[in-house]
């Protein structure tokens, strides 16, 4: 349904309209503030906040339902996109852990939601960076490990060469043959 506020009364900064009306819901009537407040994007648009607290000022209405709305987005995003609610983590340091990097996670892709200037939602943004990074196999990624320490020996002076190689010796003698054939592949 599409409704066009009409009224004499001129639009403020912030919103377009604040009012006082009485609701009638079964046989209750209470007073409720309204403040309609219209889209960035398209002032035709707007969104009509009420509130039964009536010393607020509309400003203040703004401000709660606008914290009040980061933080729903902000489970929504964390359960749906961050499995936040999928955790068996049974110690309290592992569930705190997991917490505070679902939180990490979740201030990164509203920071990067922040520099875009399109309409990308956070979940799209987490699905964007979710294909950017691709799957590499633990063999790959000792391959890397294993290049890094020769580039280290070769550039380093006051590292042990004889040490570092006698450390990736007993290293690939406790991998499987099929991974260390993997390994030495150059």
């Amino acid at each position: 349904m599409r409704l066009r506020l009409y009224t004499k009364y001129r639009p403020k900064k912030d919103y377009q309209y604040s009012c006082l009306v009485v609701a009638h819901v079964g046989n209750r009537t209470f007073k409720l503030r309204l403040v309609f407040v219209s889209n960035r994007a398209r002032q035709d648009d707007y969104l009509v906040l009420a509130t039964t607290q009536l010393s607020l000022q509309p400003q203040e209405i703004i401000q709660l339902y606008a914290r009040r709305w980061q933080i729903e987005n902000y489970f929504k995003v964390a359960k749906q996109y961050l499995r936040l609610d999928k955790s068996q983590i049974q110690s309290y340091d592992g569930l705190c852990g997991h917490l505070a990097l679902v939180m990490t996670v979740y201030s990164l892709l509203a920071w990067q939601e922040r520099q875009n200037k399109d309409e990308r939602t956070i979940g799209d943004l987490f699905y964007i960076m979710n294909e950017a990074m691709p799957d590499i196999e633990l063999s790959q990624a000792l391959v890397w490990l294993l290049n890094s320490l020769k580039e280290i020996i070769t550039h380093e002076f006051y590292a042990r060469k004889g040490r570092i190689i006698q450390m990736m010796n007993r290293f690939f003698s406790f991998l499987p043959k099929r991974l260390v054939s993997l390994l030495t592949v150059k």
